[in-house]
């Protein structure tokens, strides 16, 4: 057939000669004056085109998608056959009310006495207070909700965590904070409190609705297009459980980057480095959590951008399975990538905010038939619990591609701990089509992104977006409906190959991200840039979970020689989020000691180790 290329069906493969193929961007690094000369040549009529035709020709998009038969039927979003039940879990309902979740998932967590933290003395290593930390505080009246409220606010106002050059929060509203610290505050003084996360302090990621606030998704006008009526469903399962909410989180404009850049409110900075990114889209999340103001937020995930901030800024992040959470009231809901999903910074902090939001829509309980939730069973993980049993896939020439051997090093000591100290069973996979999934992935949510924004787009939008925004933009619209069908046949051709590796293993472990937080150009602050060659390298290991939906977590494992955090990747089965969060938990424990970020704030002001920035 000429230059067409004619893929074979999968069951056709064979796997064991596929080859890796390195991972090489050909585009322009561009900030400053060329990088806004180089958007108005996008927008430019034929120029434009011309531009972004060779572009994807250049990085082989073209190929893939107007010059390959690809044999399988498109698969419009994630849809998976049913899966065998997972071994020393807890079962929890659905239908049960986040308060009752609660309950369960703290008679899942390992013994803790949260009263040895409070009197530890100066000697003691660094660590970031957990919500059973809160809670303890506030039923033993060594403080009050109102107390750590009050402290943050004063923090925030400080440290202009709301304003920029280095914003946490997009929306703030102190009094706000103080209405609802004084409501649980009271609770407590009543002897009442509604859960362990009363008067526990959580924020919002800017894409996701919460009242009183607006929701701009990062930009400057999206607020005005579009009203916030109630809550999303994932935040009222939070204020359902007492939980503070402080604020909107900064974050990349509509998702669509992974730095975490952003010229219209201010780039947040990462509380171990203020020179380099948090990573994106959920960059306040992140990095809020980093700097020790709340022990847990929300994001979102799309393109990796929990886990890619979470990583950069040493934290935990989950991605769960896509409709395990009701996307209702967020930005992105009409998507076939993204979910609601927490970051924290303990893996027992992701379990408590991952239990109180979980629960998929009424439409995908329907349509994707979601096994029952489960927590994991973290009381045993010294004993003989399921840990022993799993099966670690690695695909080697993957996991090692990477920007500095620090990252795969740290990582491949993780997994050795595993295996030595728990008998994890590490075996070597191939994961083929690395770069169609990637592919696949940009038009499929780029494809989303735009219909759900081009109406206020056509509206004269368009030009007060960012401009890397703008730049990801003009190549989202040059996608035709025939990319978009092929992207979906690739999706569906892509689960195959996942679903047969995972017959032989439980997880797919490889590092989060390719490089750990880059340092920001002083010319990208204001106008901000464009580098595909640096979010290639982010976004190397966690296509996959958000294109074919699976659960992933990145949870941190250590430092670069610079002292910057690494994370590891653990990607699971469909619905498998148990699974994922005790193999976590076994990296936790064996990770080691986590470094006071530069940039760190003690709310519960203790005798310990910690001290103000």
């Amino acid at each position: 057939m000429g230059k067409y290329k004619v893929m074979k069906p999968v069951n056709e493969v064979d796997v064991s000669g596929v080859k890796y193929k390195e991972e090489d961007i050909k585009a322009p690094h561009l900030t400053g004056f060329l990088f806004k000369l180089f958007v108005k040549m996008l927008e430019t009529p034929f120029i434009g085109s011309l531009i972004v035709e060779s572009l994807k020709k250049n990085n082989g998009m073209t190929q893939i998608f107007r010059n390959t038969v690809i044999p399988e039927e498109p698969m419009f979003r994630p849809v998976f056959p049913s899966q065998k039940p997972e071994l020393d879990v807890v079962l929890v309902g659905e239908d049960e009310s986040p308060v009752d979740r609660l309950e369960t998932a703290l008679k899942c967590l390992p013994q803790y006495d949260p009263s040895l933290s409070f009197n530890a003395d100066s000697s003691s290593s660094f660590r970031y207070w957990k919500i059973r930390d809160y809670a303890y505080a506030y039923r033993s009246n060594l403080t009050t909700p109102s107390v750590v409220a009050e402290r943050i606010i004063s923090i925030i106002e400080e440290f202009r965590y709301d304003k920029s050059p280095t914003p946490f929060l997009i929306s703030f509203d102190a009094n706000e904070v103080r209405k609802q610290a004084e409501a649980s505050t009271l609770r407590f003084e009543e002897g009442h409190p509604i859960s362990v996360l009363d008067g526990v302090i959580i924020t919002i990621k800017d894409d996701i609705d919460c009242l009183p606030h607006t929701t701009t998704g990062g930009t400057r006008w999206l607020h005005e297009a579009r009203s916030v009526e109630k809550d999303a469903v994932v935040v009222s399962r939070l204020r359902s459980c007492g939980a503070v909410l402080l604020g909107k989180a900064n974050m990349h404009e509509l998702g669509m980057g992974t730095s975490g850049n952003n010229s219209n409110y201010g780039t947040t900075r990462n509380p171990h480095a203020p020179e380099r990114y948090t990573g994106g889209s959920s960059s306040g999340s992140a990095a809020i959590v980093a700097s020790g103001l709340c022990p847990a937020a929300l994001g979102t995930d799309g393109g990796g951008s929990v886990r890619i901030p979470a990583s950069l800024c040493g934290v935990t992040g989950l991605k769960t399975t896509y409709g395990r959470t009701d996307m209702t009231g967020s930005l992105c809901a009409g998507g076939t990538v993204e979910v609601v999903s927490p970051v924290a910074s303990s893996l027992e902090d992701t379990v408590l905010v991952y239990a109180a939001i979980l629960g998929s829509s009424s439409a995908d309980r329907l349509n994707l038939n979601p096994t029952p939730p489960c927590l994991p069973k973290l009381l045993s993980h010294n004993g003989g619990n399921a840990i022993g049993s799993l099966r670690l896939g690695k695909y080697t020439t993957w996991f090692n591609d990477v920007h500095s051997s620090d990252i795969s090093d740290k990582c491949e000591d993780i997994i050795k701990l595993l295996s030595n100290n728990h008998g994890c069973q590490i075996m070597e996979i191939v994961v083929p089509e690395l770069e169609e999934m990637r592919a696949a992935h940009v038009v499929s949510i780029g494809s989303a992104t735009l219909c759900s924004l081009t109406p206020y787009c056509e509206a004269g939008k368009n030009s007060k977006l960012s401009y890397d925004t703008r730049t990801s933009f003009a190549i989202f619209k040059s996608f035709s409906a025939s990319d978009y069908i092929a992207a979906q046949c690739l999706r569906r051709r892509l689960m195959e190959y996942h679903l047969d590796i995972f017959k032989n293993v439980d997880v797919i472990v490889t590092p989060t991200c390719g490089m750990t937080a880059p340092v920001i150009p002083l010319e990208a602050v204001k106008n901000g840039e464009t580098n595909f060659q640096v979010a290639a390298y982010l976004m190397r290991f966690v296509v996959a979970a958000n294109l074919l939906g699976f659960p992933a977590i990145s949870v941190p494992v250590g430092y670069d020689k610079e002292g910057m955090p690494i994370g590891l990747q653990i990607m699971g089965r469909p619905w498998a989020e148990a699974t994922v969060l005790s193999l976590a938990a076994a990296v936790e424990e064996l990770a080691p000691v986590t470094k006071k970020p530069a940039v760190f704030h003690d709310v519960l002001k203790t005798n310990r180790i910690h001290t103000e920035k």
